[in-house]
C-alpha cells in the first residue's frame, strides 16, 4: 500500500475524530497514531528506539 494512500485513511480517521469527540479527542488520536508509527518504524527497522528504552548511562 502505498503512504500516500494510508496517509489518506489517517487523514480521514483524524477528521472522524474531531468531528464526533472534539479536541481532546483529536489530540488523543494523533498521540496513539504517532505511538503506533514509531513502532512500526521500528518494527520495519527505519528507526532504534532501543537507545530511548535504555535511557542515559553514565
Amino acid at each position: 500500500m502505498k503512504l500516500s494512500t494510508i496517509g489518506l485513511f489517517v487523514g480521514l480517521l483524524l477528521a472522524i475524530a474531531i468531528a464526533i469527540g472534539g479536541f481532546s479527542a483529536f489530540l488523543g488520536a494523533l498521540v496513539i497514531g504517532a505511538a503506533g508509527l514509531a513502532i512500526g518504524a521500528h518494527l520495519d527497522g527505519d528507526i532504534d528506539l532501543t537507545s530511548i528504552a535504555r535511557g542515559r548511562r553514565d
